[in-house]
């Protein structure tokens, strides 16, 4: 599954890689009512909105990250006391000599 996500990302980038380099031509972009940038390349354009789309995706992974991050420790802790309280409830054999063989399988039928 790690292969094929890498495939994937792999794929897009192409893509838009090769959309960028066919549209190279000088645009005139107009950000709001008075700013005005002219003659720029629009690969540069498309890249970096390719860019801050991404970073834009990513920034909204991260709140449930977190809260998956939370979960895990919560239920880590839950398992830590369980164990401590399974071990407190079950008595610890004390530990002794193995028997000998002739207790485990006796040599004569008798």
């Amino acid at each position: 599954m790690r292969y094929f996500i890498w495939i994937l990302r792999l794929a897009v980038f192409v893509v838009v890689l090769l959309f960028a380099l066919k549209n190279t031509d000088r645009v005139t972009v107009r950000f709001f009512v008075d700013t005005l940038t002219t003659d720029i390349p629009l690969i540069v354009v498309m890249l970096a909105c390719f860019v801050a789309g991404t970073l834009f995706g990513l920034l909204l992974t991260v709140p449930a990250s977190l809260r998956r991050r939370r979960e895990l420790a919560a239920m880590r802790r839950d398992l830590e006391r369980a164990r401590t309280e399974a071990a407190a409830l079950v008595p610890v054999a004390p530990t002794t000599a193995p028997p000998s063989p002739d207790v485990v399988l006796p040599m004569h039928p008798l």
